[in-house]
Formats: structure tokens, C-alpha cells, sequence
């Protein structure tokens, strides 16, 4: 798997102050990686991925083509880089916002709502990594596949406590892929002016999708008690 290398965004001279005082420079090498990759995102969310090319990100983040090369050889570089933070990051403020919440179906609710929060505070990422999901090759992608998958196993394990301690009987993985399709898709159609904000919308598709859990349960014991009653009749008749 290739890794991509920290591109360098300091000068030889602010290179050496980095050494003197690292903290400072690395909080000020984060801001410009974080800068040009907002800029980066608007352009491939505008143009797509195919269609941008290394000029017009040159452009779009202020530096010259030259350098954009010196720093990122490729528009790929820039995607990879864009997915990786932005998955990274919803990890992150997961496992941050999960720390002492021990009840699981709250610990499903921290889950969707941070997955809403994140969502819609970054509209533009969020329709570059959906529309661009196959475009990382070279090993980025299969880097960025990692923390998908991390982000996958997270929300089956809270799911499956949630089926340990309430006792409920459902398949695991779909509902872990009903869950996605229910909150993947909020930046196409989330209008703030009349959709409401992500706590909300996270409360109430946390009561759809646990009550659905839950009715689900109650409808196979229905219909287990109906098969089993039927099967008694039957039997009773002949």
C-alpha cells in the first residue's frame, strides 16, 4: 500500500524555525493543508474529479502551478488527502463523543447524530467523496478503504451491543447498511430553510430507525405465535 509523504508547504528557512518551536509550526502547516484542501474540495464538488484540473486548482488555491506540483504531484494526491482527512476526522469526533456514553441505544444515537453533525457542516466533502468513491488508485485508495471500513466495524459493534442488552433479534449488517442509506445521503436534499438542524434530524431518525428495529422484533414474534398457532390447528383437524 503506498502512503503518501506530508507535503511540504514551509520554506527552507520556516523549515528550520519548525524545529525551534514544532507545536506552533505544525498548528500552521495544519491551517494551510486544511486551506488549500477547502479549496481543493470546492473545485472537484464544482468540476468533479475528471473534470478539474491541476490549473484550476492552481487557481483556486492561490498557488502557482509550479508549486501546486512541488507540494502534490498529482490531482489525485489532492483527493486522497481530502477523503482521508475527512474520514479520519469523523472517526475521531466519534470515538471523542462516545467516550462516557454507556448506554447503547444512546451510544447508536451519538452515532447518527455525529454522523449528521459532520455531514452537513461539510456539504461539499461529503458530495466529493460520494460522487468520486472510485476514483483513488495507486494504494490511496485501498488507504482510504481502511477507514471506511473502521468507521463500518464501529457502527456493526454498536449495533450488536445494542442486541445484547435489549435482547432484540435482527441482522446485523443490514442493518448497519439500512442505517448508511438512511444518513449518507442527507446533503442532497438537506434545505436549512425549511429541514431541521442536525440534532433534530438525528433525533428523529434515531426514532425511526430504532422503533423500525423494535417493531420488526415484535412483527417475527407475531408471526411466529401465528405459524405456531396454525400448526396447532392443523393438527387439531386431522
Amino acid at each position: 500500500m503506498q502512503v503518501a509523504a506530508k507535503p511540504r508547504l514551509l520554506g527552507s528557512s520556516q523549515a528550520r524555525a519548525r524545529k525551534l518551536a514544532p507545536a506552533a509550526e505544525d498548528s500552521r502547516y495544519q491551517r494551510q493543508l486544511d486551506k488549500i484542501l477547502e479549496h481543493a474540495t470546492e473545485v472537484f464538488c464544482v468540476r468533479g474529479y475528471e473534470g478539474a484540473s491541476m490549473r484550476d486548482l492552481s487557481r483556486a488555491t492561490g498557488m502557482s502551478l509550479a508549486g501546486l506540483y512541488y507540494y502534490f504531484d498529482s490531482k489525485e494526491k489532492l483527493l486522497y488527502l481530502i477523503q482521508k482527512h475527512t474520514f479520519s476526522r469523523i472517526v475521531e469526533q466519534l470515538r471523542e463523543k462516545l467516550t462516557g456514553v454507556s448506554d447503547p441505544e444512546q451510544r447508536v444515537r451519538v452515532f447518527i447524530r455525529n454522523h449528521l453533525e459532520y455531514f452537513l457542516a461539510h456539504q461539499k466533502a461529503m458530495k466529493v467523496l460520494s460522487h468520486e468513491d472510485d476514483a483513488l488508485k495507486n494504494g490511496y485508495g485501498a488507504e482510504v478503504l481502511t477507514i471506511k471500513r473502521e468507521y463500518y466495524r464501529i457502527c456493526r459493534e454498536l449495533l450488536d451491543q445494542l442486541k445484547r442488552a435489549s435482547g432484540l433479534q435482527f441482522e446485523t449488517r443490514l442493518a448497519v447498511l439500512s442505517l448508511f442509506g438512511m444518513i449518507n445521503w442527507i446533503y442532497t436534499w438537506h434545505n436549512p430553510r425549511v429541514d431541521a438542524d442536525a440534532a433534530a434530524l438525528a433525533r428523529g431518525m434515531g426514532d425511526i430507525f430504532l422503533c423500525g428495529l423494535m417493531n420488526a422484533e415484535e412483527k417475527q414474534r407475531k408471526s411466529s405465535a401465528q405459524r405456531a398457532q396454525r400448526r396447532t390447528e392443523e393438527k387439531q383437524n386431522l
